[in-house]
């Protein structure tokens, strides 16, 4: 493992202020891929917020519009060349079945895509929304030891002999507003039920050494329908997640 790199509180490119005075440089020079910089795999592990659905409806953004596709084309105009893999599933919890749609259990079978997409040079978790969804009695806790158990996976994962352990660095979603539009019933109570969520993963993080960051920190979550993310939060994101990684990736020579 590298060394740990502590990103709560970090301010980014169209951020809110944040108490924390530590600064990512802000990269604007624009440069082709440097000789020598060898490709980075970047592993996203989501939900919904970043396979990319377009609020109160079932259609999905292009690539070059969700924010894995943002952070990746930011991240090459900076001369780092970088391959996003998205692993994003509609309704994934971190660790629970949903009782009406299958495999929807982060958990199953972490392991097994961490082996198929090794080597990894990063892992971004980002999951805990849908632990909140109606049929559950979760709170920031349980989604937090369903965070750590996720982390364990990745790193106990049956990798080739060799090839790194990636680092891992969690997200915790922004806060369910109210939830509105046809998700209403299935996120009813989730903006009670998510409360401290960001605290909780920090914590989590912090007793895993693995990093962190608050997406709550720099977006809300959708105007239209209270979960998701809409177009602009998906740019502003993918933006601000280029500053974020950018430390965490081998620079090359």
């Amino acid at each position: 493992m590298g060394t740990m790199v502590w990103l709560a509180g970090v301010r980014v490119k169209g951020a809110r202020p944040v108490n924390s005075p530590v600064v990512l440089t802000r990269y604007t020079r624009r440069e082709s891929i440097r000789p020598g910089v060898s490709m980075q795999n970047i592993l996203v592990y989501s939900d919904s917020l970043s396979w990319g659905i377009i609020p109160t409806t079932r259609r999905r953004l292009s690539f070059d519009q969700r924010w894995p596709g943002v952070m990746e084309l930011t991240l090459a105009s900076l001369g780092l060349p970088v391959r996003v893999l998205e692993d994003c599933l509609n309704g994934r919890r971190t660790v629970w079945d949903d009782p009406f749609k299958p495999g929807r259990n982060g958990l199953s079978g972490l392991a097994q895509r961490i082996e198929i997409h090794s080597p990894l040079d990063l892992v971004v978790i980002m999951l805990g929304t849908n632990d909140f969804q109606s049929m559950h009695e979760h709170n920031a806790w349980h989604s937090a030891q369903g965070i750590l158990a996720l982390v364990s996976a990745i790193r106990s994962a049956p990798i080739e002999p060799g090839m790194p352990v990636p680092e891992i660095l969690v997200l915790a979603p922004p806060p369910i507003q109210t939830p509105r539009g046809p998700i209403a019933p299935k996120f009813a109570g989730g903006e009670r039920k998510c409360l401290g969520l960001a605290d909780a993963y920090r914590q989590a993080c912090a007793d895993a050494a693995c990093h962190f960051f608050d997406v709550g920190t720099m977006t809300r979550s959708s105007a239209v329908d209270g979960v998701h993310l809409d177009l602009d939060q998906h740019a502003a994101l993918g933006r601000a997640m280029a500053d974020v990684v950018r430390p965490l990736l081998n620079p090359g020579p």
